[in-house]
């Protein structure tokens, strides 16, 4: 194991508190799957403040698979049209809540082999619902998740799925609950994708910064 793994997982952890992370970080606390579910479905390619704000517009008008499955096309489409990719998104989530209805008696399974059986799931949003709202030992990795471990070295892989697997390897299982959230927000905020603020990081002398070609 790196021995700097800990020690930087300890830094970022006091930077970056999980209860002021993401959307569905926030959600742990009264964890419901289905709402975690379809929040991580919404939040793909959309600014987190984006869906923690049309989540809970969604929620106000259907918060069931059965509300979301009788919601109209149109209607669904109009409530979370600002998440972006409002017509994939719209078909993604009432294509799940029939799957749930129809072989889950509407529940959200708490299994990665069920999770992933169903269509629409992958492994990151099948991760982020065992981690936040079954607790259970998943890393949800994603494009933050992936590029940061590269770039400190900590790994070196080609796919976000190859990162969880190094990871589940390499990273003490203490830190696998925090991590998603730790990196989104180290990601999206200094260990950007191109030009990386490593000035201001606080991890700054633990960084290799592999395949970091310039850097504010």
């Amino acid at each position: 194991m790196d021995k700097n793994i800990p020690k930087i997982m300890n830094i970022l952890e006091k930077h970056f508190n999980h209860r002021e992370r993401t959307t569905l970080n926030s959600m742990r606390n009264k964890p419901d799957p289905y709402k975690i579910l379809i929040a991580c479905l919404l939040s793909l390619r959309a600014k987190d403040e984006t869906t923690d704000r049309i989540s809970k517009e969604l929620f106000k008008i259907a918060s069931t698979p059965e509300q979301i499955s009788s919601l109209p096309t149109k209607k669904l489409e109009k409530i979370i049209f600002s998440t972006g990719h409002y017509h994939k998104k719209a078909i993604a989530l009432k294509s799940v809540s029939k799957d749930l209805i129809e072989q889950f008696n509407s529940k959200v399974p708490s299994t990665q082999q069920e999770l992933l059986s169903i269509k629409h799931i992958g492994p990151k949003t099948a991760n982020i619902v065992l981690n936040f709202a079954y607790n259970q030992p998943y890393i949800p990795v994603d494009t933050h998740c992936h590029r940061i471990p590269n770039r400190l070295g900590w790994v070196k892989t080609k796919t976000a799925e190859k990162t969880e697997i190094e990871l589940m390897k390499i990273l003490p299982k203490k830190y696998w609950k925090e991590f998603n959230g730790i990196f989104v927000l180290f990601g999206r905020t200094i260990c950007v994708p191109i030009s990386p603020f490593c000035s201001n990081c606080p991890i700054k002398k633990h960084c290799p910064k592999i395949n970091v070609i310039k850097s504010r």
